[in-house]
């Protein structure tokens, strides 16, 4: 659904917050199937309850930026606003 979405709103980015412990299963199904449907250029980035030992792997699979724990709202919108580019179409 989040795919699907940000194909038909023509997003240039997606956050996800996940505080289930799921990460390493959202995140990388999501990036897949950004892949798949041709939209690898749509930067994914998120946050939520994530161990440091994970953050390097989720950056290796795809993932732009991990806001963990006491990231301010005012520092994940400078990271969109210094990182988020409009995507060519």
């Amino acid at each position: 659904m989040i795919v699907a979405a940000a194909m038909q709103e023509d997003v240039d980015a997606i956050g996800l917050s996940i505080l289930s412990g799921a990460h390493m299963t959202l995140f990388p199904d999501v990036i897949e199937l950004l892949k798949e449907r041709g939209l690898d250029d749509v930067a994914l980035f998120g946050g939520g309850i994530i161990p440091q030992e994970d953050v390097a792997e989720l950056k290796r699979l795809g993932l732009k930026e991990i806001f963990t724990p006491g990231a301010t709202a005012q520092e994940i919108v400078r990271w969109v606003h210094d990182n988020i580019r409009p995507r060519l179409a």
